[in-house]
């Protein structure tokens, strides 16, 4: 089987996560995907294939003999798809051959586009699929699961050599609590891969340190017809404090590794509001900086008006995982060679967000990230190359014999 048709399979069922539950997983609909992944993961042979009270998928397959002293590498993938759109009732349609110029998506009346989306100029001749412009596609991050496998149908097949393979299916990614309850001591892995990207090709070894900060505005209500002197607006506060921040440093302004302050919601009243805001930076140093310029601006509201005007919660999300991959810097070096063997240029990618990858890489499991061979996650527009997806699986593949050549 292709990873594309294992895509297919995985899109019919949703799995969107909900950050606002509390449960954990955050979704009941992710164990439908679990148990079908632990049944397929079987009949490939993969040992102690099981799903957890939590819905974290583990399996993993012993070193071929003569390959026990290898190093134990993983390969994990998401299995929630991200609630910016609809994952429900996906329609998943194929573009074979594709000619350039625009896509229909379905009878939705959107487009996709070349005009919109350049990199459809490089994939003319591909096979793409798309979806039918209601709903997102799942291919961040069940292309990933797809090509993960795939690879591991090929490695079983083929008889192809490798140490200890470890295999791991995270709910709960796109809320960022997919690491939360991640086994690391148990599943066994020096080393591993979060396939989770873009494109194929793609590396990804740096990413955002990321910080959420809860300011809670208490305003001073009155009757706007004698409220000189007397009324605080909150919503005109959060208004003003926002303003204190660099109006360019938001993300509508900044690309590679240029951090941001991103509000992220405004609600209230004049006499209670709520902000809520994200902080982002690639640099250690400057994120602590744009944290203390908040704190800052907080204060100044506060001395204007008095000390309980704003209160402030902040709290860090998790850090550039590059501090901690540049000690195992062998997992970049091998992962350019494994693409460049399946006749893929590799190219860094700074991730402007976060990754299962960086958390794991924290909590003791070394992990970038590769591409899946699909673009425009998050949305109706998103979309993969069949072709990418096979590249990506040639990727894994040669990844796997590149560390098995070790023993």
């Amino acid at each position: 089987m292709r990873a594309y048709e294992r895509l297919i399979k995985y899109a019919q069922i949703e799995t969107t996560s909900d950050d606002t539950t509390g449960a954990h997983p955050s979704t009941e609909n992710q164990f439908q995907l679990a148990k079908l992944l632990v049944e397929e993961m079987k009949s490939l042979g993969i040992e102690d294939a099981r799903v957890d009270e939590k819905c974290y998928v583990y399996g993993f397959i012993p070193a071929t003999e003569g390959y026990e002293k290898v190093p134990a590498l993983g390969l994990i993938s998401h299995m929630d798809v991200s609630n910016a759109a609809s994952g429900k009732n996906v329609k998943p349609q194929m573009v074979e051959n594709y000619a350039g110029g625009d896509i229909p998506l379905g009878e939705s009346g959107r487009v996709l586009s070349p005009e919109r989306y350049p990199v459809l100029e490089k994939l003319v001749g591909d096979t793409l699929i798309t979806t039918d412009g209601t709903t997102l596609l799942g291919a961040d991050d069940k292309a990933g699961i797809a090509d993960i496998l795939t690879a591991i149908e090929q490695i079983q097949t083929e008889k192809i050599p490798h140490g200890k393979l470890c295999i791991g299916f995270t709910p709960d990614e796109e809320i960022g609590e997919g690491a939360d309850f991640f086994d690391v001591a148990g599943f066994g892995a020096e080393f591993a891969f979060t396939i989770d990207g873009g494109a194929a090709g793609e590396i990804e070894y740096q990413n955002f340190n990321a910080a959420g900060a809860s300011l809670e505005i208490q305003g001073i209500s009155a009757h706007p017809g004698s409220a000189k002197n007397v009324m605080v607006n909150a919503l005109t506060v959060a208004i003003q404090l926002n303003s204190l921040l660099p109006a360019n440093e938001v993300p509508e302004h900044t690309e590679g590794v240029e951090g941001f302050y991103h509000m992220v919601s405004l609600e209230g009243t004049p006499a209670s509001a709520k902000v809520e805001y994200i902080i982002r930076d690639h640099d250690r140093s400057i994120f602590e900086q744009r944290k203390e310029k908040l704190a800052q601006a907080v204060a100044f509201i506060n001395q204007q008006y008095n000390e309980n005007t704003v209160k402030m919660t902040i709290q860090d999300n998790y850090y550039n995982m590059e501090d901690r991959i540049r000690p195992h810097f062998h997992l970049i070096e091998n992962a350019r060679k494994a693409t460049e063997m399946a006749g893929v240029a590799p190219y860094i990618v700074p991730v402007r967000g976060g990754t299962d990858g960086a958390r794991l890489s924290f909590m003791g499991l070394p992990c970038p990230n590769l591409g899946i061979g699909g673009f425009n996650g998050h949305g109706e527009y998103e979309f993969v190359s069949v072709q990418q997806m096979d590249k990506v699986v040639e990727i894994i593949l040669n990844l796997i014999r590149i560390y098995a050549e070790k023993k």
